[in-house]
């Protein structure tokens, strides 16, 4: 590589190969950076440009369901009353208005108008998009209970627990077994 002298100083000298046209200055490099930068990061940046254009889009949330919650947190909410198959199997015609209220609790709609209808509604919701929608309707003739409907109320906890408990245990066969207390039981039995 040749060496130059300039002022006490040494440089080398490369030998570069010479730009693409003319030189206009530091406008120039400017715009050859900015060429080469788009040039480089030109795949990223339209998969940027498509993901932006695209984010209002429903197909995004149906695919992509995650690019909506880098968003803003939304709290997971239990809303209106929440009612289960053990505490419909309670209700019996001819109630008071006062047993249907222990029972299933102050209803989350009662009517100015309707006096003689309750409505208990019940909805979940995760994210922002209801998962859990559920409407129970009780109606009176005068004070007493005269039917009601509404839509199918889910197993109780313990209902669900017991469940579980009985499909992750299975049978126990050492809870079909006497032990020593019963062997000796059934051996004094014997005699």
């Amino acid at each position: 590589m040749p060496v130059a002298e300039r002022g006490g100083h040494r440089a080398i000298i490369a030998n570069y190969p010479p730009s693409r046209g003319p030189s206009r200055g530091a406008e120039s490099d400017l715009t050859s950076v900015l060429y080469r930068l788009v040039r480089r990061a030109g795949p990223a940046l339209a998969v940027v440009a498509v993901v932006l254009a695209a984010g209002g889009c429903a197909a995004v949330e149906t695919y992509v369901p995650a690019v909506r919650s880098l968003g803003v947190y939304k709290l997971d909410i239990n809303q209106g009353n929440y009612l289960t198959a053990d505490m419909v199997a309670k209700l019996k015609e001819g109630q008071t208005r006062a047993q249907v209220r222990s029972i299933l609790g102050t209803p989350l709609i009662t009517s100015a108008f309707r006096d003689d209808r309750w409505d208990y509604v019940y909805e979940f919701a995760r994210q922002g998009k209801v998962l859990e929608h559920r409407a129970f309707t009780v109606f009176f003739v005068g004070d007493s209970l005269a039917w009601w409907q509404g839509d199918e109320a889910p197993p109780s906890m313990a209902e669900v627990n017991r469940a579980k408990l009985d499909k992750s245990m299975g049978h126990i066969p050492s809870a079909e077994d006497p032990g020593f207390l019963g062997w000796l039981k059934d051996l004094w039995g014997r005699w």
